[in-house]
């Protein structure tokens, strides 16, 4: 397995690739890997005939007074668990190789309205911004032929998707489902920051989520109803601090008074401590 940082011997080494006709598979990541990027790698490994990954902790994704600092690093476990899996290469450029020396010597950025107006667009300014331009920068690096993401970032997945149709990229979009610890707890590296009992607490969001699918599927429309139904559960754990809960539509990730036959999700944002935890369900 190749470790490359630049970003031109990344390009030319995917490009050869391309030339030869090869597939590739590709997994964005910031790296602290869970189960949920290495079951994205096998599947990328599976459906082509090349896998790559990057590992990079974009800091143009987290605001002023977020977790950069302190966000998870663990190189050298991460490559070895991808040379095990059968990786070709990972990409592992700096900061300055993709900005610049300077904080943010940059002058082009992907905007991503309306999904910067709702949800992690309004709780996290900027974040989507940064999320859209290091995917396109990434695409155009690497030129995949199929990207992988997980559905836990469910409102990033929408933002790539919608990248990817209107500025024309010609790679397709894998959307993968959520792995979950037994509890029900989404596989996050976040969850490192979780004391045990902060832990426990934090599975109260499945809990929630579930009860209101469960709702849902009894033959209950009304989401004022379903929201109160995971209220109750949710009260169950006052240590947990909703940033935002709600039901959009799947399309749109616009807010819904009723279901009508149309793909709904459950968002949820939240805190426990000083850890911040999303999580979402398809009802």
């Amino acid at each position: 397995m190749q470790i490359i940082s630049e970003p031109r011997e990344m390009q030319r080494l995917c490009a050869s690739w391309r030339c030869g006709r090869e597939t590739i598979g590709f997994v964005p990541t910031m790296g602290a890997l869970h189960a949920g990027h290495l079951e994205l790698a096998r599947r990328a490994k599976r459906e082509n005939q090349r896998m790559i990954t990057s590992i990079f902790v974009n800091p143009a994704q987290f605001g002023p007074r977020e977790d950069l600092e302190r966000y998870p690093q663990p190189f050298e476990r991460d490559t070895q668990q991808l040379a095990d899996l059968g990786c070709d290469a990972v990409f592992a450029p700096t900061k300055d190789t993709m900005y610049g020396a300077a904080d943010f010597l940059h002058g082009t950025w992907v905007d991503v309205t309306p999904f910067d107006e709702m949800w992690e667009g309004v709780t996290r300014p900027g974040h989507l911004r940064g999320v859209a331009t290091i995917v396109t920068k990434l695409f155009n690096i690497c030129s995949p032929t199929r990207a992988y993401f997980g559905e836990k970032d469910f409102q990033q997945l929408r933002v790539v998707e919608s990248l990817v149709r209107d500025l024309n990229f010609g790679v397709k979009i894998v959307p993968c489902e959520t792995v979950r610890e037994p509890d029900g707890l989404a596989m996050s590296s976040r969850n490192a920051y979780l004391s045990p009992e902060e832990r426990k607490s934090a599975t109260v969001i499945f809990r929630a989520m579930k009860a209101g699918k469960a709702l849902a599927q009894s033959g209950e429309t009304s989401v004022a109803k379903i929201g109160a139904a995971m209220d109750e559960v949710f009260a169950q754990e006052p240590a947990l601090q909703q940033q935002y809960v709600t039901i959009v539509d799947a399309e749109t990730l616009t807010p819904l008074r009723e279901l009508d036959g149309q793909s709904a999700r459950i968002l949820v944002a939240a805190h426990l401590g000083k850890t911040r935890l999303i999580d979402n369900l398809a009802l």
